[in-house]
């Protein structure tokens, strides 16, 4: 990946805690380059990818 690694902003985080469409959208988005390395094949790259879904609403987000 790029060394300089951009963040996905709050905003969009928190959306995709909560189940947005459109942010679980940017994640995965964001991540592709990461689960594209690390995949051997096109089914592992969609278990990755299922498995990033799965744990978004675990995602530990503080209290305001």
């Amino acid at each position: 990946m790029d060394s300089q690694e951009t963040l996905l902003d709050y905003t969009t985080i928190k959306a995709a805690v909560a189940g947005e469409k459109w942010a679980t959208e940017k994640v995965i988005k964001h991540y592709a380059p990461f689960i594209d390395e690390l995949a051997v094949d096109e089914d592992m790259k969609l278990h990755l990818i299922m498995k990033l879904l799965e744990k978004l609403p675990d995602f530990p987000m503080e209290q305001a």
